[in-house]
Formats: structure tokens, C-alpha cells, sequence
């Protein structure tokens, strides 16, 4: 029996351009109580330009460098507006990823680009 999504440790992303074609990228990911599963971008990256005109998305696992691991599973997505869910998208992947995740934070605060993030919320993936 495949492992559940929520599992895996890294998802493959697949968003649609205007023109229906789709575009897939590796992300980190956590399931949050809702059950639904949460994940961050910049906020000017092209999946969140592509989730403003399209909720419409497919996933599947993969490895860190994107290699799918299975299936694609379709479901829809969008931008996280309000804080607590966001504080809670947040929680859920420090509690996943860890140290990976509380460096890159570092990181992106030093940069000046931690305010310029953007949370996904994957919503009807099971």
C-alpha cells in the first residue's frame, strides 16, 4: 500500500499557466489540523502568481530535487491571508523540518525577504 501523502517529505507542485499547460516544483509541506496541507513561497515567485489566476493544482511526491516518488493527485490551493493560519502553517513546518526550516528562516529574516512570503494552503489531498 503507497504511503499517505502527508508522509512524504517533500511535494511536487504542479500549478497552470494562463495558456493550461503545468508547471511543476519541488516544495516542503505539513499537514495542519484542518487537514489540510500548508506551505510557504516567495511571494512574487510564479506559483503564487499562477495560484491568483488558477486554484486549480496536482501533486505528487518527490524527492528534495524533485523526482517524482508517485502519482499526481489533483486538488486546489490557495494564499493564506490570515495571521493565525499562518502562524499555524508556520508551526506545522518548523515542527517537520526543524533545523532545516529555523536556518532558512534566519536567513531569509537576514536577506530581508521573511516579510515577503507568501502561505499555501493545499486543500483536498488525502
Amino acid at each position: 500500500m503507497p504511503m499517505p501523502i502527508a508522509q512524504h517529505a517533500y511535494l511536487s507542485l504542479a500549478t497552470k499557466k494562463r495558456d493550461g499547460q503545468w508547471v511543476w516544483t519541488p516544495i516542503w509541506f505539513a499537514p495542519v489540523a484542518s487537514g489540510a496541507l500548508v506551505a510557504f513561497s516567495a511571494g512574487g515567485a510564479g506559483k503564487v502568481k499562477r495560484l491568483r489566476n488558477f486554484s486549480e493544482i496536482q501533486v505528487k511526491p518527490c524527492t528534495v530535487s524533485g523526482k517524482p516518488l508517485g502519482c499526481a493527485t489533483p486538488g486546489t490551493a490557495r494564499l493564506a491571508a490570515d495571521a493565525d493560519e499562518c502562524a499555524e502553517a508556520y508551526q506545522a513546518l518548523h515542527s517537520k523540518y526543524g533545523w532545516q526550516m529555523r536556518a532558512l528562516d534566519f536567513v531569509s529574516r537576514l536577506s530581508g525577504n521573511f516579510q515577503k512570503r507568501q502561505v499555501l494552503v493545499i486543500e483536498g489531498i488525502v
